[in-house]
């Protein structure tokens, strides 16, 4: 690693006995990132362990030259990423070690109960209600049609047999996604569109493309619990920009992106997971001039969009993809186990997507992707898709009426999709000796045969209450309920 990153033999201590960090001044970046990712590296090696005690601002400005400024907003950094803490009079310390680690961060990977838990909310193979998980029940998906196309997909001509399959994916499904989302959206044509293995595969291609390690990536917060994984996976330092249910912190994005100069920011703009909230065109338009500000690129995560109501806003749409790259995927309206998803992205951005989607895995499965593309260009596709929106609408309603009956209160209300996000507005709200935390919940529901997803897997940092991200197709169930009740 060069820069502030490398631990030189050379780096020498100062009078205090800490290191001299080797500050690339030529290197591009901000100061704060290089220290930062410096900092972080040294407690990722265990350089740095928990409780050591750091040098005050002022002994870091002076041994490093660098302005008291520049350690302050590095030390504030470290602390929103939870490698730090402060004590009133006694300075800062180092928190925790291995960040990069924890698949999911706020949750102890030693915890059987918790290794089944974020195995099961995926894998689909438990027999506990799957409460927390992000697919809906497969008869609400129109198992017919999804069948049929599968068992078509399956009669591939023999001359396709040979060979890996078009770098890009499907011709045909490129072709049919690039016009609908030429009615629907904005044009692209079909060779901006790459298929990937689903979108958490897309957006390790984008983050293996356009990071490097020590590179800073905003996220929202809460957000996606599995692209916070992968972004420290990356080595990139997440920073989160809290979304609430007014949407993005528009004042906060603008100080920490003047401040850090972010690679590129993770963004849902309708009916975002957790919270099932979608961004106004004002805040849209307030997200595009922020990134063009500040030079970085914006990867909108549009996975739910066919489940938005139309005329939402669409990031891609007002930017015409120069500087919004976007991500789609068929796992919400068609099944997750059909792991087709794309990217869309400019003709100059395309082509490294390709050439790293090729060095990483070769092509996609044109099998799968035959089978998505016999089902959404068939004539029931849309009309399925219509009453999967209204299934959505009747069980969110009875979700939001069921978990406040139980005691809950929902972060935001949601505009549609297939969440709920919801908790205990106050310790009080439970039982003495009950758990306190939505870990301690989710693994006492476990043991009583329901899966719950709590807030600890979408936040950067351990949530201050209580509280879940429900799939309304089965957040009115008795079992959940009566559970939910045994706490009060």
């Amino acid at each position: 690693m060069d820069g502030a990153g490398k631990r030189p033999e050379q780096d020498k201590p100062d009078g205090t006995g800490w290191p001299v960090l080797a500050i690339d001044r030529q290197r591009r970046g901000s100061l704060v990132d290089q220290i930062v990712a410096a900092i972080a590296e040294m407690v990722n090696r265990r350089e740095l362990r928990v409780g050591t005690r750091m040098p005050s601002v002022r002994q870091f400005a002076k041994s490093n030259s660098v302005s008291t400024f520049t350690v302050v907003e590095s030390y504030d950094r470290l602390l929103h990423l939870g490698l730090l803490t402060s004590r009133r009079g006694s300075g800062f310390f180092v928190a925790r070690g291995e960040p990069d680690a924890p698949q999911q961060p706020c949750l102890p990977a030693s915890s059987t109960a918790v290794d089944a838990l974020t195995s099961d909310l995926y894998s689909g193979q438990s027999d506990a209600l799957p409460v927390g998980a992000g697919w809906l029940p497969p008869e609400w998906y129109g198992e017919s049609t999804l069948l049929d196309a599968v068992r078509h997909a399956m009669k591939i001509p023999a001359g396709r047999l040979r060979g890996y399959g078009h770098p890009l994916g499907f011709p045909a499904l490129r072709q049919h996604m690039a016009a609908n989302l030429g009615d629907e959206l904005f044009a692209v044509e079909p060779e901006q569109v790459l298929l990937t293995h689903g979108a958490t595969h897309a957006f390790d291609l984008v983050l293996r493309t356009l990071t490097r390690p020590g590179d800073t990536v905003f996220v929202e917060d809460p957000g996606y619990s599995n692209l916070l994984a992968l972004v420290r996976h990356h080595g990139c330092i997440p920073v989160g920009i809290p979304r609430t249910s007014h949407g993005l912190d528009m004042e906060v994005l603008a100080s920490r992106a003047a401040s850090s100069q972010p690679k590129l920011m993770f963004v849902n703009t309708v009916l975002q997971n957790p919270l099932g909230t979608s961004l106004s065109q004002v805040q849209a338009h307030r997200l595009l001039a922020l990134a063009e500000q500040y030079d970085f690129w914006l990867v909108e995560d549009d996975i739910y969009r066919e489940l938005a109501a139309r005329g939402d806003a669409s990031l891609a749409a007002m930017d015409g993809l120069r500087r919004v790259i976007r991500i789609g995927s068929f796992s919400k309206t068609l099944s997750p186990v059909l792991r087709v998803g794309s990217i869309c992205a400019s003709h100059s951005l395309l082509p490294e997507l390709v050439r790293v989607k090729m060095l990483t895995g070769l092509t996609t499965s044109e099998i799968n992707e035959r089978a998505v593309f016999d089902a959404v260009s068939s004539r029931a596709y849309r009309k399925q898709v219509e009453r999967l929106v209204q299934q959505l609408e009747g069980a969110r309603e009875r979700a939001l009426e069921r978990l406040q009956d139980a005691g809950l209160v929902p972060l935001a209300r949601p505009r549609g999709g297939m969440f709920v996000s919801a908790g205990w507005a106050n310790p009080e709200a439970t039982q003495a000796g009950a758990p306190r935390s939505g870990r301690q919940v989710a693994e006492l529901a476990l043991r009583a045969g329901i899966l719950l997803a709590p807030g600890e897997f979408f936040s950067l940092q351990p949530p201050q209450q209580a509280w879940f991200r429900f799939n309304v197709a089965y957040a009115a169930e008795p079992q959940l309920l009566d559970f939910l009740q045994s706490l009060r």
